[in-house]
């Protein structure tokens, strides 16, 4: 709050920010909410993908930080929707252009695949479901706190098992040994319940691990005033027993077949939500592919019990931004990761295949994993896999959930351009209680589960959710590269090799550079001495297609080396130069706000003013002159070139006649400053080579 006003803030996945009506302010919320009542904010942006999480409160709650004065959280969302065009532009991702106006995103390509249990898969699932049946009947003559933990614990047991017997059969081990032992921690699994409790009405995937933590041992309660059935010992040693009979999980050799067979030779990211599954997965790929093909990503840095290719177990350790690292460059084949890799973290450099190894009880986790992979300099098409077995009650759900999604995405068909886009919005705006509901009790009502499931889902995707999204997205702003690729400068990185070529030149220094973008040189002793920041010597890479190579950086504003280098220049007296082949005088002029105080982000523009051959003057924007003069610049020196101005030149009278000419063609340029202030920078004018 001490800090200098920032000239721009920014918050990704914003709608974290959250407001209850009557809960009160995330700190988050609050932060930002006073950093803007102190002044501390110029500018403010907030991304998010899901804007509007069901509640027009919260959402207006967003919309008042960016405009105080214009949005009310008290007032109807309807009588407000004609003013989110001025605050709220929404891109669908699909139809993002580069400044030429190419496509950036390819569409992603879903398959689905099925399975089924081998006879001791079914004989063990089937023992779980008719346990976690009676532990609910059972649990229904309990009192209320008894309940309440009895059910938790069924639930956690049933959503294990969805992710592989593997994971379900370490829970209900732990669970047995806590039992028999009588090993009392009941203080300790209350506040575990607290915290599941806590966690399932928050969606941050920074506590997604801890979920899954505190799911797989929230199991092992041993309170034996929260027992499961009449005799709970002898029941989940006849489960072990038979989950020991499973050799291989057919799920998992199905993953592996799909990798060998219709990914053959390409990089795969898998996503599991329990450590127990990542660890069966990592083993049958080291398996099948060898030791060392595989890598990790989850929230503590550690798998327990990954098994060689020879069948030795062993604990594997990889700190994650390392795993994504060594995946990106592609010198491991395969990432299994938990939700901790579900945001945050850059996996396309090497990879297009995605595979769910389960489901979570959360639609909106699928597109946020498939993110990972479907983003910005990915190169490639994704494709993305999903296994299931129809005759799960899981797999039930969520034909119930697809078919429930696909109409809601007729719905927007015709009077949207991207219902698929909407689809998502919608989920957005689903509760993550309401899935967790439906996927846990829906066993209790396989017989008609259809009615069911639209029974409790009969808010999710109404009319009036539909509507709300539609009514916003009437309601924004678009932004297209492709539609506005004509004012977008024509700039990029290399463009600013004459400059720094023409700098060191200046300095009477030597750099060496490349036809791929590359330049190395010795930093001038003066620029280190100055800033302590600046090395030696550098090696840089001015090309953003261009792969960073050990010791180089990526040259670009914001570089201390060419920061300094840009102060250099700023520094230098001289204003006024003979150019050869220049097609006439060129006058530099920066415009600047006369009224101080303003507040605007943009304090200074350059513009030039160009003579053509017939006295009339041509208006260039500060990259236009960048793109005239840079050839010029670039150009190789010699001491026995010189150049000196043409005959009769003015230099005056130009300057005098250019700045009336721009004084009267300002309002071309769409200025942000209320008073523009005119100054003469330099002046260029057509030279000669001297005899």
């Amino acid at each position: 709050m001490d800090a200098e006003p920032w000239d721009l803030v920014i918050v990704d996945e914003a709608h974290h920010m959250n407001v209850e009506e009557r809960g009160g302010k995330t700190l988050a919320y609050q932060l930002v909410e006073q950093l803007q009542e102190r002044g501390r904010i110029q500018s403010l942006v907030l991304f998010t993908g899901t804007p509007h999480r069901g509640k027009d409160y919260g959402f207006l709650s967003l919309l008042k930080l960016l405009r105080p004065d214009t949005f009310d959280p008290r007032l109807p969302l309807e009588v407000q929707l004609g003013r989110l065009r001025g605050v709220m532009i929404r891109n669908n991702k699909q139809r993002i252009t580069d400044m030429q106006g190419n496509r950036i995103f390819s569409p992603v390509r879903y398959r689905r695949e099925t399975y089924a249990y081998s006879p001791e898969e079914t004989r063990f699932y089937e023992k779980l479901t008719q346990f976690i049946v009676s532990g609910k009947a059972y649990a229904g003559n309990l009192r209320q706190p008894q309940r309440r933990k009895a059910i938790l614990v069924l639930i956690t047991m049933q959503k294990l098992a969805s992710s592989s017997i593997a994971a379900v059969r370490r829970a209900l081990s732990r669970r047995l040994a806590r039992l028999k032992s009588v090993v009392e921690r009941v203080e300790q699994i209350e506040r575990y319940e607290a915290r599941i409790r806590e966690l399932q009405d928050d969606d941050e995937f920074a506590h997604m691990d801890e979920l899954a933590w505190l799911e797989e041992r929230v199991t092992d309660n041993p309170d034996v005033s929260v027992s499961l059935n009449t005799d709970e010992v002898g029941a989940i040693g006849e489960l072990i027993a038979a989950a020991d009979c499973v050799g291989k999980e057919t799920k998992i050799e199905r993953i592996v077949g799909e990798v060998d067979d219709a990914f053959r030779g390409r990089s795969v990211l898998f996503f599991t939500e329990y450590k127990a599954t990542q660890a069966l997965l990592m083993s049958a790929l080291q398996e099948r592919f060898g030791d060392g093909c595989v890598t990790f990503i989850n929230g503590d840095g550690f798998v327990e019990g990954v098994l060689s290719a020879s069948g030795g177990a062993y604990t594997m350790t990889e700190d994650r931004r390392r795993a994504a690292d060594r995946f990106n460059k592609g010198t491991v084949r395969f990432l299994v990761s938990t939700e901790a890799a579900g945001e945050g973290i850059d996996l396309q450099e090497s990879c297009s295949t995605l595979i769910h190894v389960d489901l979570p009880w959360n639609p909106m986790r699928l597109h946020q994993r498939v993110g990972r992979l479907s983003r910005y300099g990915q190169a490639k098409p994704v494709d993305v896999l999903s296994v299931r077995n129809p005759d799960t009650v899981e797999s039930k759900v969520w034909e119930c959930l697809d078919r429930k999604l696909d109409r809601i995405t007729l719905a927007f068909q015709g009077g949207m351009e991207d219902p698929e886009d909407m689809r998502q919005l919608v989920i957005g705006m689903g509760s993550p209680r309401m899935y967790s509901n439906v996927f846990a009790n829906g066993g209790q009502h396989e017989d008609r589960l259809e009615q069911w499931f639209d029974a409790e889902t009969a808010r999710f995707g109404g009319l009036d959710v539909i509507s709300t999204v539609q009514k916003l997205v009437g309601n924004v702003a678009r932004f297209d590269f492709g539609e506005v690729a004509e004012q977008i400068p024509k700039v990029d990185l290399p463009d600013l090799v004459p400059f720094v070529k023409s700098m060191f030149a200046m300095l009477g220094r030597r750099v060496i550079t490349g036809a791929d973008g590359r330049m190395s040189f010795r930093t001038p002793p003066e620029w280190v001495v100055a800033d302590f920041a600046i090395a030696e010597q550098y090696r840089l890479v001015f090309a953003r297609s261009q792969r960073p190579r050990d010791g180089e950086d990526i040259a670009g504003v914001g570089l201390r080396v060419i920061n300094h280098a840009l102060r250099t220049a700023a520094d230098a007296t001289d204003a006024l130069a003979a150019l050869g082949g220049l097609a006439g005088p060129l006058v530099v002029f920066g415009l600047r706000d006369r009224i101080t105080g303003s507040g605007g982000a943009v304090r200074k523009v350059v513009v030039g003013m160009l003579r053509s051959d017939d006295l009339s003057w041509q208006l260039l924007r500060d990259w236009e002159v960048l793109k005239l003069l840079n050839p010029a610049a670039d150009k190789p020196r010699s001491g026995s070139f010189r150049v000196e101005p043409q005959d009769d030149i003015d230099v005056p009278g130009i300057l005098s006649e250019a700045e009336r000419c721009l004084k009267s063609r300002t309002g071309e340029l769409d200025l942000p400053f209320r008073v523009p202030e005119i100054e003469q920078i330099a002046c260029l004018v057509p030279g000669r080579r001297a005899r």
